[in-house]
């Protein structure tokens, strides 16, 4: 697994300004916490999602692909910190 920390950059008040991923080996999402402007969280995995949250169609790229692109700041960072964030917001009331 790798865990990934992308922060977006951008004026969009209905896109997520922060989004942590857990991404497996294919490369695709197990599970994601999006971070929005207003304070709220919304997750996903292989059994929930929301309506502006979901899991990736399509592989994850790479913390150097994401950062290409100057509206991402990317970082790995580790399963502990991942799963400090997961069980602080994913609980059943953070959805």
């Amino acid at each position: 697994m790798e865990y990934i920390d992308v922060i977006w950059n951008h004026l969009l008040d209905e896109e997520p300004i922060r989004l942590v991923s857990e991404v497996g080996e294919d490369r695709f999402e197990c599970r994601k916490l999006e971070f929005f402007r207003d304070g709220t969280v919304d997750v996903a995995d292989g059994v929930r999602e929301t309506l502006r949250t979901r899991l990736g169609l399509i592989a994850t790229p790479t913390v150097v692909e994401i950062n290409q692109d100057p509206e991402f700041e990317a970082v790995a960072i580790s399963a502990v910190d991942f799963e400090a964030l997961w069980l602080t917001y994913a609980r059943p009331s953070a959805h």
